[in-house]
């Protein structure tokens, strides 16, 4: 099932996607539940096929503007050098790094999301805009020092995430989090495939296009740690809670690396693709366009 936030003529609400439309659930469960995160922690996202059975779609997927899959999760946490093929390239690329012996993490704030088709906005400051094509991984099921055999119980569902990445200012500290939360440049979406339908994310091509030309091209068995391994060590630290979110680390083939680095640009359109989720799409452009 693909689950997904959306707004649509000034009101923000959750659903199915069914065919080329949405059931509108969060209309249908008014009250009870007003955001998808407050659905998938409840016991009723395990009845969701039969919660489903039989209702029409309410709404076209082209008159709703679809939200961050997950719209302000407690926590989102994103991993730094976790494909091996990356970390490759950002040695090649002068940076001085060993192969983590642990998961490397940081945070995103969720006001610096956007939805799929929303744009991501180059910040005034920089000209240093880079993309970066992730699996995102939804908790479903909370829980503290979760075992890795274990730990997929507890995935709710798995969406395409862009951490498009400011260079210069995630390069200014040892911690990369100033270059990571600018307003607009985290992209979520554009829906959440259920857990059910991919038995094993270590198995999913992931794929990246500038303007159509493809510009990253993995596979999440490149990862250094997968989502088992994620979901144990982060929850030794946090309590995680329904909703939150891990955002698994970007292959090869980010701009900075190249020679010369390649950043983006207004008019540019990045699409994430990665298998049996989908392609979540969005234009860029600068940051007096968007006030």
């Amino acid at each position: 099932m693909k689950l997904l936030s959306f707004t649509c003529n000034g009101r923000d609400s959750w659903g199915a996607v069914a065919g080329d439309g949405v059931v509108d659930l969060g209309q249908a469960f008014a009250g009870q539940y007003p955001l998808l995160q407050d659905f998938i922690g409840s016991a009723d996202f395990d009845r969701r096929e039969e919660l489903l059975a039989g209702r029409q779609a309410d709404l076209r997927l082209s008159d709703i503007t679809p939200l961050p899959v997950i719209t302000r999760p407690e926590k989102i946490v994103l991993l730094v050098r976790n494909y091996l093929d990356h970390h490759n390239e950002v040695v090649a690329a002068g940076l001085k790094r060993e192969v983590p012996q642990f998961p490397p993490l940081f945070l995103r704030v969720w006001r610096s999301q956007i939805g799929h088709e929303a744009p991501i906005v180059r910040p005034a400051i920089s000209d240093q805009l880079d993309w970066e094509g992730e699996l995102a991984v939804i908790i479903g099921k909370g829980g503290r020092h979760i075992a890795e055999s274990e730990a997929l119980s507890h995935v709710a569902g798995y969406a395409c995430y862009n951490d498009a990445s400011v260079r210069e200012w995630q390069f200014h500290a040892q911690q990369i989090a100033a270059g990571k939360n600018f307003v607009g440049t985290g992209s979520f979406g554009p829906w959440m495939v259920t857990a059910d339908e991919i038995a094993d994310p270590s198995q999913l091509k992931l794929q990246t296009r500038l303007n159509g030309e493809l510009v990253q091209d993995s596979h999440t068995s490149n990862m250094i740690f997968g989502v088992p391994r994620l979901i144990n060590y982060i929850s030794t630290i946090f309590d995680l809670v329904p909703g939150d979110v891990i955002v698994t680390g970007t292959p090869a083939g980010t701009g900075w690396t190249l020679k010369p680095p390649r950043f983006l640009r207004p008019s540019d359109v990045v699409e994430v693709e990665i298998e049996k989720i989908g392609v979540l799409r969005n234009g860029v452009i600068d940051e007096q366009a968007a006030s």
